[in-house]
């Protein structure tokens, strides 16, 4: 059973070298994390799996933060080039750090990617992945591993079943944690015909993501 979270929400505009992003605050009482999570390159901070993170992490003194990059707050439809992606991270990580606590970065799909790239060099606590696009669809081929792999922090790895960017079991060994949603596509969606519900699948995740932010610790309870 997860805590009272602290205060409402708020929103805070950035500006970085790639345009104006966004950041929704979802603040912990006495928090110890923050947890930023970037989304992916066909949706917003409105995927299922970020809303189930927002809504449960602040109960157990995580403090989340959406983060929504310059193209999608310009209200463009396609994202930029990775490195684009990246610079507006770069813009956003001051106020990203500005609680003070030891930051996270985590993401959906190509905000994965991102947090991969930056952690190091930003000096994040670890780097949450959920949906890490290991591939294109049907091109196993052109693996995207070494980004994973040269996070340089520890990471978690949350996975559907069946998602054609990369299954579960196509994951190289590394010193990333990994786990299944099982039946869960790209977008954490299950099928009505799985022995999971919806309900079930965001509750596995979200205990995941509980379970791995608590081994890392932070700052202790005051």
């Amino acid at each position: 059973m997860s805590r009272t979270a602290g205060t409402a929400k708020r929103t805070e505009t950035v500006g970085t070298d790639a345009g104006e992003a966004r950041i929704t605050w979802l603040p912990a009482e006495d928090a110890r994390l923050v947890l930023a999570v970037g989304h992916g390159a066909g949706g917003g901070v409105e995927a299922r799996d970020l809303r189930a993170l927002a809504a449960e992490l602040p109960g157990h003194r995580v403090t989340v933060a959406l983060v929504e990059q310059p193209w999608r707050v310009a209200g463009k439809k396609l994202a930029p080039a990775p490195r684009t992606l990246d610079t507006g991270w770069r813009g956003l990580w001051p106020a990203l750090t500005a609680p003070g606590l030891p930051v996270v970065a985590g993401g959906r799909s190509a905000g994965a990617r991102v947090a991969c790239r930056t952690a190091s060099e930003l000096g994040a606590r670890a780097v949450l992945a959920l949906s890490f696009p290991l591939h294109p669809p049907g091109r196993p081929e052109r693996s995207r591993a070494d980004e994973l792999l040269g996070a340089g922090v520890p990471a978690l790895v949350v996975q559907g079943g069946r998602d054609p960017f990369g299954r579960p079991e196509e994951f190289p060994p590394g010193g990333h944690a990994l786990v299944e949603v099982p039946y869960a596509d790209h977008g954490f969606a299950v099928p009505k015909k799985a022995p999971l519900t919806q309900e079930q699948a965001m509750d596995l995740l979200t205990a995941a993501v509980v379970h791995w932010l608590d081994g890392l610790g932070g700052r202790p309870a005051t």
